[in-house]
C-alpha cells in the first residue's frame, strides 16, 4: 500500500466520521478547561453553571453566520457589548473579542468540516488566501492590545457598515449547480458509476479537474458539477489583507470582504462559501492564540493570559458554536439565503449606528 493511499483512506475515514470528531473536540476543550485552566481557587458548580444560557444564544448566532459563510463574532462581540452587560457585566474589549474568537475557531472549523465533508471547498483557494492573510491577521491582533476603546468600538462600527454593505450587495443565490453527469448516483467517496473527475489530491469528496486553460470541474457529493477559474488572486489578496486586520482586531472581517472577492472573480457561492469556512476559521484560531498569548509582545500592551479568559463563558460559547456550524449546512438548504443576509445586513447595520454613539459619547 502506497503512502497517498493510506493518506486517503485515512482522510475517507476522518470525514465520513466527522460529527463523531467535531463533536468530542468541545468536550475534551471543556475536560481540559475544567481541570488545567486557571480558574478562582472557589469555583464550583454555580461558577460553571453561571452563563450556561449563553449556549442558547451563541448556537443561535453561529447557525445564522455559519449559513451565510461570514464570521460568528461579527455577531457575538456586538451582542457581547450590548446584550451581555445587561443580564451580567461590561466586558473589556480584548476580552470580548477574545471571547468572540474561541467561540468562532471551534463553531467555524466545525462547519468548514461539514463543507468539505460535501466537497464544496477548493484546496488550493484555500490554502493561498490562508497564507496571505497570516501576517495582516497577527498584525490586526497585537493592534488590539494598544487601540483604545473609543477608537475600537468606532472600528467596529465602520467594519459592520462595510460588512453590511456587502451583504447587500452579495449575491448569495446565483450559480445553482448543474446535474453533474446525468444525474448517476454518487458513490460513498464521491465518485460516481460513471466517468467524473477525481484528483487524488482532492480535498473531500469531490471531484475536481483543471483543464489547461485553467477552468476547474468540481464534482460535489450529490453528483452537481461546478466550473470556475481561479484567476482573480490579486483582488481575492486585497480583499483578504484588509479583511484579516480587521478579524485580528475586531474578530471578524476577513470573512465578509473574502466571499465579496470570490464571487467577484466568479467563483461558484456554493464553493465561496465552503473555501471560505476554511480561511476564517483557521485565521480565527491564529487571531485567538496571540488575544491569549501575545499582550506581552507589544510595548504598552495590555497583559494578557489564560487566567484573563472567563473559563465559565467558553465553555457554553464553544459546543453551542460547534452545533450551530453542523447544523448550518442544512438551514442553508432548507431556507432562503437571501432572506438570511437581509435580516444579518439590516442587523448590522442598527449595531454599527449604536457603536458609533458609544465611540462619541453618545451614550
Amino acid at each position: 500500500m502506497t503512502a497517498s493511499s493510506s493518506v486517503s483512506r485515512i482522510q475517507k475515514a476522518f470525514l465520513k466520521y466527522q460529527h463523531v470528531f467535531v463533536f468530542l473536540a468541545p468536550l475534551a476543550f471543556i475536560v481540559g478547561v475544567y481541570f488545567f485552566a486557571p480558574t478562582p481557587a472557589d469555583a464550583g458548580t454555580g461558577y460553571w453553571l453561571e452563563y450556561w444560557w449563553l449556549f442558547i444564544a451563541f448556537a443561535t448566532g453561529a447557525t445564522i453566520v455559519n449559513t451565510v459563510g461570514i464570521s460568528g463574532s461579527a455577531l457575538f462581540v456586538p451582542f457581547l457589548i450590548f446584550v451581555f452587560p445587561l443580564v451580567a457585566y461590561p466586558l473589556e474589549p480584548n476580552t470580548l473579542v477574545k471571547i468572540g474568537l474561541i467561540s468562532e475557531s471551534f463553531g467555524l472549523s466545525s462547519s468548514a468540516l461539514a463543507f468539505i465533508q460535501y466537497g464544496l471547498v477548493d484546496r488550493r483557494l484555500g490554502t493561498a488566501l490562508v497564507l496571505g492573510g497570516i501576517p495582516f491577521v497577527v498584525g490586526g491582533a497585537l493592534l488590539s492590545f494598544v487601540i483604545p476603546e473609543p477608537l475600537f468600538h468606532a472600528l467596529l462600527g465602520l467594519a459592520l457598515l462595510a460588512a453590511a454593505f456587502l451583504l447587500f450587495k452579495a449575491d448569495l443565490g446565483h450559480e445553482e449547480p448543474g446535474g453533474g453527469s446525468g444525474g448517476e448516483a454518487v458513490a460513498a467517496d464521491g465518485g460516481t458509476t460513471g466517468d467524473l473527475p477525481n484528483d487524488a489530491s482532492k480535498l473531500g469528496p469531490a471531484g475536481v479537474e483543471t483543464n489547461e486553460g485553467g477552468i476547474v470541474t468540481r464534482i460535489d457529493r450529490d453528483g452537481n458539477d461546478y466550473r470556475y477559474s481561479r484567476s482573480g488572486y490579486l483582488e481575492r489578496f486585497a480583499n483578504y489583507s484588509v479583511g484579516g486586520v480587521f478579524q485580528g482586531l475586531a474578530g471578524f472581517g476577513i470573512g465578509e470582504l473574502g466571499i465579496i472577492s470570490m464571487l467577484r472573480t466568479e467563483v461558484p457561492v456554493r464553493v465561496a462559501i465552503g473555501t471560505n469556512h476554511i480561511v476564517v476559521a483557521t485565521t480565527a484560531v491564529l487571531a485567538s492564540v496571540v488575544h491569549v498569548f501575545g499582550g506581552g509582545l507589544v510595548p504598552g500592551g495590555h497583559t494578557m493570559d489564560l487566567a484573563s479568559t472567563p473559563w465559565n463563558m467558553v465553555v457554553w460559547t464553544v459546543p453551542a458554536t460547534t452545533l450551530g456550524g453542523q447544523i448550518a449546512p442544512y438551514v442553508s438548504t432548507a431556507l432562503d439565503t437571501g432572506t438570511i443576509k437581509k435580516g444579518v445586513g439590516g442587523l448590522f447595520a442598527i449595531i454599527a449606528v449604536a457603536l458609533f454613539l458609544m465611540a462619541f459619547g453618545g451614550f
